[in-house]
């Protein structure tokens, strides 16, 4: 049953990815602070990382190594300063010298202490970890085994030690009035409580945080996804990496706000700039919000967006049944697949992301409970089978495009959820299923590791 707060899916966190960025810090962060907790951090002299799978493979591009090292400082992506953290990053590597959770120096040889190591997996997931601390006489003190399983989400193997892990990683207690774990729950608790769905995800939001706490909590959410929005409109230049991709949402956003009055644009041209202006960013490794990952951080706010600009009777009340309904429908593939790229490929990310957005509209534009079900499932019905495969490891092609794309098919999810009476043969439980057997049956190589698709298809410079 679903255990999940609207929260832990919208995490504010940095670029360029949830699992190889945002995962890894906070894994190593919270190596570091257990060691602090259990009195070992002083007798620590020696740290050793290695990466495996999907890590391995793309964590170059990905910027795992810098967000290791920056956890390893006691940095926490929710909170971190990006520039501040490149500055910190270029220092560690300048000195060849660790400050460990901020206090405690300690040499480390990034080459030989930080390896990447591409031809081996873990058993549990393909986003592993280990993490070791050695005494002065190169005693193990602790390892841990972690993977990242997506949308910041991180999950220690069964025999590490219990996490010191900060306040807003932890299961919410106490138990949620209505829980779920299926749509067919989901739907069944509307029926008998007389709730909307996002009645319902309020309800359960509310047995955790007191009624301002979660109105403040969604409106501060997309607060950071407008300002990642402006800051994409104002960058310009080219993004880091070898594939020199040169930023078009400045561009466009120019075109945009300055044509005639008397040339209608149409609406989707403002979707385009929107979703790019975020994942742009994103690939920057700017601040954004998981939705329900980094990679597919674009389009939540481009509907969003879209929904405040172009639809009438928009209001603040219509932003928290977006925000609500959409991370509920998260909280179900989370449940029932998975939303991590190195497991269903970026049908985990970018499709999720569509059927949050439609399903978010459609609760805005007070939709029925049926018609936001009809939408979410048409959102991941036509991103089935897509494919992970960023070239150069990097979080910019396909994936900037892809949000631009899959925006845009929310809002006509939308469109066709709205006009039925939310009855059809495919339920959205059947599609989540379908969705996890085709991540399984899905080769590797098109999974977030670069070893097929455009990856090797499309020269890296």
């Amino acid at each position: 049953m679903s255990a999940l707060s609207t929260f832990d899916i919208f995490k504010v966190g940095i670029g360029p990815s949830s699992s190889h960025t945002m995962g890894p810090m906070r894994a190593a962060q919270e190596f570091v602070l257990g060691l602090g907790r259990d009195g070992l951090l002083e007798r620590t002299r020696g740290i050793y990382v290695r990466l495996y799978g999907s890590l391995a493979l793309t964590g170059a591009g990905h910027g795992t190594d810098r967000a290791i090292l920056a956890g390893l400082e006691g940095a926490d992506p929710a909170t971190v300063d990006p520039d501040q953290m490149q500055r910190d990053v270029a220092r560690i590597r300048a000195e060849g010298r660790l400050r460990l959770a901020g206090r405690h120096e300690i040499a480390f040889d990034e080459p030989m202490q930080l390896l990447f190591l591409k031809h081996e997996s873990l058993p549990a997931h393909p986003n592993g970890m280990r993490f070791a601390a050695l005494d002065a006489a190169e005693a193990v003190l602790r390892e841990e085994e972690v993977y990242s399983v997506g949308g910041g989400f991180i999950v220690r193997a069964a025999a590490a030690p219990p996490a010191a892990a900060p306040p807003a990683a932890r299961s919410p207690q106490p138990a949620a009035p209505y829980p779920f774990s299926t749509s067919a729950e989901l739907l069944a608790q509307c029926r008998a409580s007389g709730l909307e769905i996002y009645e319902l995800l309020l309800a359960n939001e509310r047995a955790w945080r007191s009624p301002d706490e979660v109105r403040a909590g969604l409106l501060g959410i997309w607060r950071v996804m407008q300002a990642c929005v402006e800051r994409g409109f104002q960058q310009q230049g080219v993004l880091p990496g070898v594939l020199k991709v040169r930023r078009r949402a400045p561009r466009l956003h120019r075109v945009l706000a300055e044509s005639p009055a008397d040339q209608p644009i149409d609406a989707m041209e403002w979707v385009n700039a929107w979703a790019l202006a975020v994942n742009e960013e994103n690939a920057a490794g700017g601040r954004v919000v998981t939705a329900p990952t980094n990679g597919a951080a674009g389009i939540v706010p481009a509907v969003l967006q879209y929904y405040t600009r172009f639809q009438r009777g928009a209001s603040e009340e219509g932003v928290l049944r977006f925000l609500l309904t959409a991370g509920g429908v998260a909280m179900l593939f989370k449940q029932g697949a998975s939303i991590s790229g190195a497991e269903m490929g970026c049908m985990g990310e970018v499709g999720v992301a569509c059927s949050m957005a439609a399903a978010g509209l459609v609760a805005a534009l007070h939709g029925t409970n049926e018609q936001i079900e009809n939408a979410a499932e048409i959102g991941m019905e036509h991103n089935l089978g897509l494919t992970c495969d960023p070239v150069a490891g990097l979080v910019q092609i396909p994936c900037i495009e892809r949000n631009a794309m899959g925006a845009v098919k929310a809002i006509n999810a939308a469109r066709l959820a709205m006009r039925g009476d939310g009855s059809h043969k495919v339920s959205l439980d059947q599609v989540i299923a379908t969705m996890r057997q085709t991540g399984r049956d899905m080769s590797t190589i098109y999974k977030e590791t670069s070893q097929g698709g455009l990856a090797v298809n499309v020269p890296e410079c």
